[in-house]
């Protein structure tokens, strides 16, 4: 018996917990990047860095002293090519079109979720296309908005992990 707000209060922390957990996941296929083929790194960076470094050294090289945060596909992007060259299969994947909407979405909604400013309204509206919303909870509660995000987030995962060689 919950109410229409309860509903959508589920759906925010749900496109947070997802946005955590592929957070996670870019952060381990970087860390893994790094470790497992530490020569693609180095020619990349222009160093020499040892083979199998431990996951704390690599999350430093990706994160340095803060913590692992992009600002939607273009700044996962960005991260990615400060790790690996940009003829490489996890950006080519991260970057195909089919993903776009799904990753602009996900970052947007989990940070209006999350913070509820005008900001964060502001660019869930841009990426929604909407003129307006209450809460990224009531957008994605309908029309199976959340189960298409969650979705296309699956199909890249299964699709990184197609090609990953580790």
């Amino acid at each position: 018996m919950q109410s229409k707000q309860d509903i959508s209060w589920c759906y925010d922390l749900a496109i947070i917990r997802i946005y955590r957990e592929f957070e996670d996941l870019m952060l381990t296929c970087l860390t893994a990047l790094i470790n497992g083929d530490s020569e693609t790194f180095s020619n990349h960076k222009g160093r020499i860095f040892p083979k199998h470094m431990n996951v704390e050294v690599c999350e430093y090289l990706i994160c340095g002293d803060g913590y692992f945060d992009f600002s939607g596909r273009s700044g996962l992007i960005s991260t990615i090519k400060r790790i690996v060259p940009t003829i490489h299969w996890l950006p080519e994947i991260v970057k195909k079109q089919k993903y776009k909407t799904a990753l602009d979405q996900l970052s947007a909604l989990r940070n209006f979720a999350a913070h509820d400013s005008s900001v964060s309204k502001n660019r869930a509206l841009d990426v929604t296309h909407q003129q307006r919303m209450s809460s990224s909870g009531a957008w994605l509660k309908k029309q199976d908005r959340f189960a298409a995000i969650s979705n296309k987030l699956k199909n890249m995962a299964q699709e990184i992990e197609q090609a990953s060689p580790y």
